[in-house]
């Protein structure tokens, strides 16, 4: 289906945190919506100005004028702001601007003819939670009159006696983006920017090896830090039980925990038969991450070992083929400041850094402790880099939100 501008209708953003603001200048260069309505759910600053000026200058990504047209583009595009309609148009769209209701459900989506809705305020991420819940609810969203809700985050179920409801599904673009079905899936999560960049350099793996030969497998995300962090050290809120995420982030390396090991079995089911480990360390940079993959490898064929050669083949034949657009390889020296706000894929495969080792692992026979089976063992460590804001995760929101909205007419 060839998208003209506009012919998606009115999409709804419910936040504008990191990824609401980035959605909005996706959306705003993109232009398949003709109309965009933000629930803000408060008053911001003195008024509409204030607001205008948060979406215009980004201090990650510069200006918005620049992101759109680069350094010959104009200085200010945000122009007719009216602040008693709360409307203004950017770069020729008309913006909505919402700001009363703090309640999914009484944000009143049908209203504006926003059927589709992106919730990026990290707030509601429980799939079971009624909509007219009065704390508010994912679900809430639907009950304000939007026909789909899609997450910018994972699922947390609280309740863990709870089971996925079968109108929610998580979907990673390229990987099982078809699983959605407009019939039935009402409640979106598009994972994390973790899952987004992990999924893409694990299934090339599995297509080509198969999962009965990787043994086991672990990743540690080197992170930038998230606007959930303290600049400064503060005290612990009541019950806090990691005391490091109130430590100032300009100062500090944290570890921290990552939900990509679970997430990640939800859009490759093969990965719940190998044995996985996911942790994260968050650093002081804005944005930009990398994923560390360590993998333990078992050929088929005991007369060959995998080597980095092959690794690297099986990227580059992705990259070239069946993930075009999600993977890039790259053989260039990369830092993370190369990746920000580049590219428009999930994953940059560092491939000059990739490589294997291969020893004999030696077990013990149960039945004969004298005796010893032994098999070649190849240890592979990959590494991907992903723009953990605009470039990979936000451009992949954007495609996952477009192409819901296509299913949709």
């Amino acid at each position: 289906m060839t998208i003209q501008n506009g012919d998606l209708g009115i999409l709804g953003i419910n936040g504008m945190g990191r990824i609401g603001k980035l959605s909005l200048w996706h959306h705003v260069a993109r232009k398949a919506f003709n109309e965009i309505v933000i629930n803000l759910g408060r008053d911001v600053g003195q008024g509409l100005e204030d607001i205008a000026c948060f979406i215009e200058k980004d201090s990650s990504y510069g200006r918005l004028s620049n992101y759109l047209y680069g350094v010959k583009g104009p200085l200010r595009i945000i122009e007719n702001l009216d602040e008693a309609k709360g409307t203004m148009t950017v770069d020729g769209m008309k913006i909505k601007i919402l700001r009363s209701a703090r309640n999914p459900k009484d944000t009143g989506w049908s209203d504006y003819g926003a059927r589709l809705v992106v919730d990026s305020t990290g707030a509601f991420t429980d799939p079971t939670i009624p909509g007219d819940h009065p704390k508010g609810a994912l679900r809430g969203h639907l009950e304000g009159g939007a026909e789909v809700v899609i997450l910018s985050a994972p699922f947390k179920i609280k309740d863990k006696a709870l089971n996925m409801p079968d109108d929610a599904i998580t979907t990673v673009m390229g990987i099982n983006d078809e699983d959605f079905d407009i019939r039935q899936h009402k409640v979106v999560s598009a994972a994390s920017c973790t899952t987004t960049c992990l999924s893409h350099m694990m299934k090339p793996l599995l297509d080509h090896l198969g999962a009965d030969e990787i043994l086991s497998a672990s990743m540690v995300t080197i992170h930038a830090t998230t606007s959930s962090q303290n600049v400064l050290d503060s005290v612990p809120k009541a019950g806090a039980t990691d005391l490091r995420k109130n430590r100032s982030v300009m100062n500090n390396i944290i570890l921290t925990s990552t939900g990509a090991a679970n997430a990640l079995k939800l859009v490759i089911p093969e990965m719940s038969g190998i044995g996985f480990m996911a942790e994260s360390v968050r650093i002081p940079v804005a944005s930009g991450s990398l994923v560390i993959l360590t993998l333990n490898l078992q050929d088929s064929n005991p007369d060959r070992s995998i080597r980095r050669a092959e690794i690297n083949n099986i990227y580059k034949t992705a990259a070239e083929g069946a993930y075009k657009g999600y993977i890039v390889y790259s053989e260039d020296q990369n830092v993370s400041s190369d990746i920000v706000g580049f590219p428009r894929a999930a994953t940059v495969i560092e491939a000059r850094e990739n490589h294997t080792r291969t020893a004999m692992m030696r077990v013990q026979a149960t039945h004969d402790k004298g005796h010893f089976l032994e098999a070649p063992v190849t240890q592979a460590v990959v590494f991907g880099w992903y723009d953990n804001e605009l470039g990979s995760y936000t451009n992949m929101l954007g495609d996952r939100t477009v192409t819901i909205a296509q299913k949709m007419l």
